[in-house]
């Protein structure tokens, strides 16, 4: 695999993964009008730590950004919201702390973490200030704010890596895991459903309903409601009208043309041979079959086909020893030396890396240079029609902002003027889809903090659209009348009565099959019986899957029951499983040395992980108390109530 031959300080590549997904999501806001520039004269508060402010722009990039770049299912948002928010709270908070107790990180540091991220951009070492100003204001950050992450990165790590090495594991503990990983179990298993006819089985009266509502009257309230207007433009009706002149291209390009810039590369394939974990000897055999192979290369052999049936570097191996495109600083020196000395379809001689014996041949060479403007006019293009787009797209909503603002009731006349869709909402609550538009949080959590007659700040109405709201109406929360959630108590009565029927049906079922197998009476005859099916399940682990029935964690008690045992009933998938453990194949112990390290690393991690978040809860509890942080959760829950639905 590549990963072989990259720098071995793992570290620093953990570290250079977090910055470059923070330069990731700033790539991606900066794709989001509207993100990146206040709605107001004061930014409102979602949190103070030790004096520093988290705010609901930040937050809502984090979210946005996470869900642009897929990191989140849309459809799960509205559950990681307060997870992602505490977290963004609990990191700044610890970073505080660590401060306090004196972790430091140094300018030096935070220079040489910069310096090491924006290698490919700035080849050489050196970076303007200029031109690194020009580039973080390209991804829509200050120099402050990008700075600041780093350092609270570099502190949350320092932290995270005395965890770590602080974490013990014993012998024992190993073991035990590798027989939980590796453990299997087989089964034979009878599954049925309850009928489906069992909601004609119930009724439920009038005098139930009362009753239920009654009883339960504290419990229905008519939420508060609102009525309300957005006008918003959607991004491909804007660039449908917009030109790009190619002297416009031509001093876009000239502005921004360091970021075109390409360092030094080699397109380079190989052929290797392990010494890492070998004895003398054996180094000695490599050394020589190495040797063996560079004169079949160098003698006109092929080196694709030599390299996938000899090279022990299965990732390549199998693309016929290709790395592909190579920079400095990926490989190790020696491995790197010889290929950038080379000239293309050059084949060196062998190599010896601390990773073992290597021939490598370089099939392309590219020079550090900036690409010209014909090569990348496509690109710049691009980026230039989306500037002037997002740019258009936040004038027009501001001029029928500004317009929507003197004459709320004016909406279908100024959406009319400036060509933007309507859509209406009347009388609906949080989570309500627009119309024409589907669900939208972020529109969702500004309505439903608006009053009557308020027009709302600019809002991203989804990936591709602005716009603005205005509400018309509000309909405040009231205790519910019997009337309107009559039938709402009818179909939870309902509900109730054949879940309990399906419940008893399943009992008796379970209590047959268990008297059944206790009696010896075999379970496919039982099964038939009760109109269930019968199946098998081969062996699989914990972390497997049962065929037929799924995620072996639904039989995880079958691991500890000997043979013989019945597990369930359980649920899955909506259907009622009852399984029997017909043979247990313990691991093979003789194999756990092959699996020691990657175990014991593991275990550390989330030895670590455990002790991380019970140290990171005390210091945000202790923060809280000690008046340090403070958090503003009016506003945490509007920023909630807005990925509800």
């Amino acid at each position: 695999m590549f990963d072989l031959f990259r720098s071995r300080d793992k570290a620093m590549r953990y570290l250079l993964g977090v910055l470059l997904g923070l330069v990731a999501l700033s790539l991606v806001i900066t794709l989001i009008p509207g993100f990146g520039a206040s709605t107001g004269p004061r930014e409102e508060l979602v949190a103070e730590i030790g004096g520093e402010a988290l705010t609901v722009r930040e937050v809502q990039q984090t979210l946005q950004g996470a869900l642009r770049n897929r990191q989140l299912p849309p459809e799960m948002i509205q559950f990681y919201v307060p997870q992602m928010i505490d977290q963004m709270i609990t990191e700044r908070a610890v970073a505080y702390q660590a401060t306090r107790m004196g972790f430091k990180v140094t300018d030096q540091e935070v220079a040489d973490a910069i310096r090491s991220m924006l290698a490919q951009y700035f080849p050489g070492g050196d970076i303007p200030q200029d031109a690194y100003q020009r580039f973080l204001s390209q991804q829509n950050l200050t120099v402050k704010d990008f700075e600041r992450n780093i350092r609270l990165n570099l502190l949350l790590m320092r932290l995270q890596n005395l965890a770590l090495e602080g974490a013990i594991v014993t012998p024992d503990e190993v073991e035990k895991e590798y027989r939980r990983k590796n453990d299997k179990i087989k089964v034979d298993y009878i599954k049925f459903t309850a009928p489906t006819d069992l909601r004609n089985q119930v009724s439920v009266t009038p005098d139930e309903i009362k009753s239920f509502y009654t009883t339960q009257k504290a419990r229905f309230n008519t939420p508060e409601k609102r009525s309300w207007t957005l006008l918003s433009i959607d991004d491909k009706k804007i660039a449908a009208g917009l030109q790009m002149p190619e002297a416009e291209l031509l001093a876009a390009y000239n502005a921004t043309a360091e970021k075109f810039r390409t360092p030094e590369r080699v397109h380079v394939r190989h052929i290797l041979l392990k010494t890492s974990e070998k004895s003398p000897d054996d180094v000695k055999k490599a050394e020589a079959k190495a040797n063996e192979l560079l004169k079949q290369v160098k003698a006109g052999g092929d080196f694709a086909k030599l390299a996938k049936d000899n090279s022990e570097d299965v990732g390549s191996a199998v693309k016929g020893g290709d790395l592909d495109w190579v920079v400095k600083g990926q490989t190790v020196p020696a491995f790197e030396t010889s290929a950038f000395s080379l000239k293309p379809k050059e084949i060196s001689n062998l190599i010896k890396t601390e990773y073992g014996f290597h021939i490598i041949q370089v099939l392309e060479k590219e020079e550090a240079r900036v690409k010209p403007f014909e090569e990348v006019r496509a690109q710049v293009a691009a980026d230039r029609q989306r500037d002037a787009v997002f740019a258009k797209m936040q004038q027009v909503v501001d001029q029928a902002r500004a317009e929507l603002a003197k004459a709320p009731g004016s909406a279908d006349q100024i959406a009319a003027k400036y060509g933007m869709e309507i859509g209406k909402a009347e009388k609906v609550g949080a989570g309500a889809p627009i119309p024409g538009v589907g669900s939208s949080p972020q529109v969702d959590g500004t309505v439903n903090s608006m009053k009557k007659g308020e027009v709302s700040q600019p809002i991203q109405v989804t990936a591709e659209r602005l716009g603005v709201a205005v509400v018309t109406d509000l309909f405040p929360a009231h205790p519910a009348e019997l009337a309107e959630v009559e039938n709402e108590i009818r179909e939870s009565l309902m509900a109730q009565k054949t879940a309990a029927i399906a419940d008893q049906k399943v009992r008796e079922a379970t209590d047959k099959l268990k008297a059944g197998v206790a009696a010896g009476t075999d379970l496919a005859a039982l099964g038939k019986s009760i109109g269930a099916k019968y199946g098998s399940a081969d062996a699989f682990s914990l972390e497997g899957a049962a065929e037929g029935i799924g995620p072996a964690t639904s039989l995880a008690e079958g691991f500890s029951k000997p043979v013989g045992s019945l597990i369930g009933p359980f649920n899955v998938g909506g259907e009622v499983f009852v399984a029997k453990v017909t043979e247990k194949q313990p691991a093979d112990v003789a194999r756990l040395a092959a699996d020691r390290d990657t175990l014991v690393l593991a275990l550390k991690r989330k030895r670590a992980t455990e002790r991380k978040e019970l140290f990171d809860d005390g210091i945000l509890t202790q923060l809280i108390k000690d008046g340090k942080v403070k958090k503003y959760q009016d506003v945490i829950n509007r920023i909630m109530q807005g990925y509800r639905g």
